[in-house]
C-alpha cells in the first residue's frame, strides 16, 4: 500500500507521539520503502507554521525538512499542476489549501491518505488511521 502522510501524521511519526494511531503506525512501519510520501505542500505547511510560531516544538525539522523525510526512507511528492488544478477545483467548503492539495495528491496518485480528518472521506479520498 502506498501512502501519502498528513501533515500532522507526518510530525508525529518523527516525533514518536501517541496520537498517531497504532494502526497508522504499523502501515508506516511495514510499508516498503518508496511507498511512503510526503507532500511537498506538508513541507510547505511546516515551514509556514514554524514561521509564524504556530509550531515551535518542530524547529529541527521545519530547519532541515528534506533530512527529515529522506531519514525516514520516505519520499517526497512534488505539486504538479495537474495537482493543484484539481485542488483548486475539489467542490465542498474545505477551505484549508494544504488539506485540499493532499486530497488531490492522493485521489491522482491513487495514495492511501495517513490521517485523522474525517472531512477527507467526503472526497472519497482512502484514508487510514
Amino acid at each position: 500500500m502506498r501512502l501519502l502522510l498528513d501533515t500532522h501524521a507526518f510530525l508525529w511519526w518523527l516525533f514518536g507521539d501517541r496520537k498517531l494511531s497504532t494502526r497508522a503506525q504499523m502501515a508506516v512501519a511495514d510499508a516498503g520503502e518508496d511507498d511512503v510520501f510526503v507532500s511537498a505542500a506538508s513541507v510547505w505547511e511546516i515551514a509556514t507554521k514554524f514561521r509564524l510560531g504556530k509550531l515551535v516544538i518542530a524547529e529541527p525539522i521545519a530547519n532541515d525538512i528534506e533530512k527529515s523525510v529522506t531519514s525516514q526512507n520516505f519520499l517526497g511528492l512534488p505539486v504538479t499542476l495537474l495537482h493543484a488544478q484539481t485542488a483548486g477545483s475539489l467542490p465542498g467548503p474545505h477551505a484549508d489549501p494544504f488539506d485540499r492539495m493532499l486530497i488531490a495528491q492522493a485521489m491522482l496518485e491513487e495514495l492511501t491518505l495517513i490521517s485523522n480528518e474525517t472531512l477527507f472521506d467526503a472526497y472519497g479520498v482512502k484514508r487510514l488511521w
